[in-house]
């Protein structure tokens, strides 16, 4: 199965919502472990190009990138997204 940014996004809003319930004021999330729990990563179909896709695309202004690799899109991107 291809991932898509879509996959990953609601991946990622998962986690989020699991975190506000939890009472936590913020998550940080790494592209890795995203696409680890949405499954064929690491492998060679792998599509972390749109996993950090789905990352970005959920920042919100006042959220932080904790770690950005050199060229932006790889398994250790880390954000930190505020609840």
């Amino acid at each position: 199965m291809r991932m898509t940014v879509d996959t990953f996004r609601k991946e990622i809003e998962r986690l989020i919502t699991e975190a506000k319930k939890r009472g936590e004021s913020y998550i940080d999330i790494k592209s890795g472990e995203v696409h680890r729990s949405v499954g064929g990563y690491p492998g060679k179909n792998h599509n972390m190009p749109s996993c950090c896709q789905a990352m970005y695309s959920l920042k919100k202004p006042s959220d932080e990138i904790i770690y950005s690799p050199p060229k932006g899109k790889g398994a250790t991107l880390k954000i930190r997204y505020y609840l």
